[in-house]
């Protein structure tokens, strides 16, 4: 795996697994949390499957482990408020199928990279767990892990890879598309429409 599919795919890693961490490690202190969520990730990616089941599975997951429309509300920006109702509504479905489709079908490429944390630096808004990524032969990738607590549990609020936000740089690309078509919304819904309808017909 290159470090720049690396990059492009870690993001989603984390909350596919989360689902199914125990109790214990969903309220123990973020290290543990990270570290199991880790092995789970591990564990869901390296069982053999059928492509359509994996996709099926990782729909699931996202829809119970993820905010969905608080992060389709983010990485839309200022766009959400200048989008009509049912542009609003259909972002929000192909927001999810374009995370299923586009980004799901890469997970196979997953070798099974080793996590090393490194510590809890200080942070705003949530917890951070700060850890490398070992893949042998090659530097470690430096990510940190934003945790914030939902009833309890930790949950994934962003994830930054060697100093570059996930969450940031998805909107700035959605930002880009939408500007490039003289600040329409619908020139992004398009994209998507084709990205998971040429990603789902793959499968």
């Amino acid at each position: 795996m290159t470090r720049r599919f690396f990059l492009i795919t870690l993001w989603l890693l984390v909350g596919m697994a989360s689902p199914t961490l125990s109790p214990e490690a969903a309220t123990a202190d973020p290290n543990v949390f990270m570290r199991e969520l880790w092995n789970r990730t591990v564990e869901i990616l390296g069982k053999k499957a059928p492509q359509l089941e994996k996709l099926a599975q990782f729909r699931e997951l996202f829809q119970a482990d993820f905010d969905g429309p608080g992060i389709a509300r983010f990485v839309l920006g200022r766009y959400w408020r200048s989008a009509s109702p049912d542009e609003q509504q259909e972002f929000l479905r192909l927001f999810e199928d374009y995370v299923v489709f586009v980004y799901g079908t890469r997970l196979s490429s997953f070798n099974g990279e080793a996590l090393k944390i490194r510590g809890n630096p200080a942070g705003e808004g949530g917890v951070i767990v700060s850890t490398d990524i070992l893949n042998p032969g090659e530097a470690p990738i430096k990510v940190d892990w934003r945790l914030v607590t939902d009833n309890g549990a930790f949950k994934i609020n962003d994830v930054t890879i060697e100093g570059i936000s996930m969450m940031v740089t998805q909107r700035s690309e959605f930002a880009s598309v939408i500007q490039r078509h003289g600040g329409q919304v619908s020139g992004l819904l398009a994209l998507m429409r084709e990205k998971t309808k040429t990603a789902s017909a793959a499968q």
